[in-house]
């Protein structure tokens, strides 16, 4: 029996800029003075890899990391202490409980029917949610009373914005409804603020703010748009050159004409890279600086790009994906949020500190010049 081979190089790739990375998470912490910065951590660091990310934000000097799902853990355990790590979706079974007792990391709170799952598992640090306006999670201020939560061990009590990306009375509604909160229950630090939240000003910082989005090169408010960096550089490559001729059609339902002979790529991207068919006729990839229309509707695997304005373009060359955030969202249709986890499993990550280790390594020696 043979060893299967390696496979190919891939013909997508993400590079992720871990200096960016680092770079924003820093901004964000000096933003949230008095407070800190944590990091959320959830949907594998927002698409982009928690192997890749995690080590980055922790040299930055992140120390507290939140994710979601249970299901999540496990790899993060692998860089960061469980004391550190916390589950927002809280424990809901006595598997749970156990799964946070057994690995030391902390639930967050968010129900009664949960502070009683926790108690009943032995109890323990654990976080308390309060939902002051969301309506998602969190345990109402009237229920704070509830023996249930009066017995349980806070280390941080916290809320969560509706509207912190919006100039809206809500958001000084939450921060009242949340500071009448706090002398209910005993804890030994707050948190409130996400992404957006931190640039409502220090009111909204507490302890600990748990930016998410920001991290990523996410901007959702322009009050932070001098302060993050584009983390996420996706690409794909030309995988076949043609000529059409005038009045030859593109992809799915011939949605484009060609007008006159023009030059075409067919390049490897399309639903499953998170490349949707929202962006149409509206997106274009680049290649050196230079905007290619997309021509025709995105496929399963596959768009179209018109080379007029890359001549020299051949099979096997890289075309970069727009993905500065802001203005990916403006084209697309699709949120910074989902634009960023949407990108699917066959790109291949690399971070920019590995783009320069391999550029180093294939410099010539200078014993050889």
């Amino acid at each position: 029996m043979t060893d299967t081979p390696a496979p190919p190089p891939p013909t997508l790739r993400l590079t992720i800029d871990t200096a960016a990375l680092a770079d924003n998470w820093r901004a964000l912490d000096a933003l949230s003075r008095p407070g800190r910065a944590g990091a959320a951590v959830k949907a594998d660091c927002y698409g982009l890899g928690i192997e890749h990310c995690v080590p980055a934000l922790l040299d930055a000097g992140c120390e507290q990391f939140f994710v979601a799902h249970w299901s999540e853990v496990a790899d993060l355990l692998a860089f960061v202490p469980p004391q550190q790590v916390a589950v927002l979706h809280g424990a809901n079974t006595a598997e749970e409980a156990a799964y946070a007792k057994a690995t030391g990391v902390i639930p967050v709170i968010n129900s009664l029917h949960q502070a009683r799952v926790w108690s009943e598992a032995g109890g323990g640090t654990c976080h308390l949610m309060i939902d002051t306006g969301i309506n998602r999670l969190g345990v109402a201020p009237a229920e704070l009373s509830d023996p249930a939560i009066q017995q349980l061990d806070v280390e941080v009590l916290m809320s969560h914005l509706s509207s912190a990306e919006e100039n809206t009375p809500a958001n000084a509604e939450q921060l009242a409804t949340f500071r009448a909160a706090m002398p209910l229950v005993a804890h030994r630090a707050t948190s409130f603020a996400n992404s957006a939240g931190i640039a409502l000003g220090a009111d909204f910082h507490c302890d600990l703010t748990r930016p998410g989005l920001a991290l990523y090169g996410g901007v959702p408010t322009p009050d932070l748009a001098g302060h993050i960096r584009q983390v996420a550089f996706p690409q794909a490559a030309i995988i076949h050159i043609h000529d059409l001729s005038a009045g030859e059609t593109v992809g799915y339902n011939r949605e484009f004409t060609a007008s006159s002979p023009m030059r075409v790529g067919t390049v490897s991207i399309g639903y499953a890279d998170g490349f949707l068919r929202s962006w149409g006729a509206k997106g274009y990839l680049t290649r050196q600086g230079r905007k290619l229309r997309l021509l025709g509707k995105v496929s399963m695997d596959m768009v179209v790009v018109d080379l007029a304005d890359a001549p020299g373009a051949m099979i096997g060359d890289w075309l970069d994906v727009p993905y500065h955030l802001p203005e990916a969202a403006q084209h697309s249709g699709l949120s910074q949020y989902e634009l960023l986890t949407a990108l699917g499993n066959r790109f291949a990550r690399i971070t920019s500190a590995d783009c320069a280790n391999n550029a180093a390594s294939a410099k010539p020696n200078a014993a050889q010049h």
